[in-house]
């Protein structure tokens, strides 16, 4: 006996990514429903070599489904994800919503699975932001080996991690640069993104720290350890899928970079490649409908004690959202549900 599914916003990147990657990976669902708001009702969109006819989230009933996969932003999310889990269904929600209550895990299953039991405090499982879960997934082996007293991290994330408006704005503006009769101006980003990168993703803070900035700190120091010291500075770039991370380390003790090398290649969800040579590290380009949390350019900083540099790039779309919502129901399946 599988499990009965909802995907909700499934007509977003995230929510049709969730789709893919329920079929890719073959979850045990016996019932896949894909839910939208009223304007998208009866949208088609792909589960495998099925399509489904989405249907109004406004007006479902979450009663007997194991569990709904949230996409929809955090407004919708407030409304509909307390009526889904009072009905009895589990909330894997991909919004910044309830990433901060303490009664809600938060959770990268390579990294924190045995968080998942905390589930049924509210039956909401939050997953993490896009840029945190692939810096985790590299941070985590290694703190077990040496213990990260602090980050400093620096992110170079695509258009996609603003929706579809953003890819749109980027391919637009790329095009009128070619142009000079037409000319696209800013809408979804705060300056042009085409042939540009941007220092501002979310709203800026009193500190002069962004939106985006803060989640990386809160959510390492939940998913990892709280006495790691994180501090971020997150930059929109023009590429349409993938997230890049310069991640600078300082550890308590003594990591050889031969060894942090070797320590990520045995690390679950990790793909090291990392020659020292022309092409010998991955892009974004490279790594778009991986699964995979991709590490290169691993090297020593002479300039602290106990120090290490390595860059780091994922699928955003996919580690960054619909994978690890996806993992985090294999993961509460195996640990609590034990259906399929």
């Amino acid at each position: 006996m599988g499990y009965k599914v909802v995907v909700c916003g499934a007509t977003g990147n995230v929510g049709r990514e969730m789709l893919n990657i329920l079929a890719e990976r073959q979850f045990p669902a016996d019932e896949v429903v894909a839910l939208a708001s009223r304007r998208s009702l009866g949208t088609e969109v792909s589960y495998g070599d099925r399509t489904l006819k989405c249907r109004d989230l406004a007006q479902f009933d979450f009663a007997g489904y194991d569990i709904a996969f949230f996409a929809v932003g955090s407004e919708a999310t407030k409304e509909f994800a307390p009526k889904a889990a009072k009905a009895g269904c589990v909330v894997i929600d991909n919004s910044s919503l309830y990433r901060y209550d303490p009664d809600v895990p938060l959770v990268v299953p390579e990294v924190n699975p045995e968080a998942v039991d905390g589930y049924s405090k509210k039956n909401i499982i939050a997953n993490p932001n896009c840029s945190t879960a692939q810096m985790v997934v590299a941070l985590k082996p290694l703190h077990d080996r040496a213990r990260i007293k602090r980050v400093v991290v620096s992110t170079y994330q695509s258009v996609s991690g603003a929706g579809k408006e953003g890819m749109d704005e980027l391919w637009d503006q790329t095009k009128a640069v070619y142009n000079p009769t037409s000319e696209v101006a800013p809408e979804k980003f705060t300056k042009q993104i085409a042939f540009n990168v941007i220092p501002h993703i979310d709203v800026f803070m009193e500190d002069g720290s962004t939106k985006e900035e803060w989640k990386m700190v809160a959510e390492t120091k939940k998913i990892v350890d709280p006495a790691i010291k994180v501090t971020a500075t997150c930059v929109r770039v023009p590429v349409f899928v993938g997230h890049s991370e310069a991640i600078n380390i300082e550890f308590e003790d003594h990591l050889d970079e031969d060894e942090a090398r070797d320590i990520l290649r045995e690390a679950p969800g990790i793909m090291v490649v990392d020659k020292r040579e022309d092409g010998g590290y991955v892009s974004p380009v490279e790594c778009v409908g991986d699964f995979a949390t991709f590490v290169s350019r691993i090297r020593q900083d002479s300039t602290i004690d106990n120090g290490l540099n390595l860059w780091c790039v994922s699928d955003n779309l996919r580690k960054g959202a619909a994978l690890n919502a996806v993992q985090i129901a294999e993961t509460l399946g195996k640990r609590v549900l034990k259906k399929g």
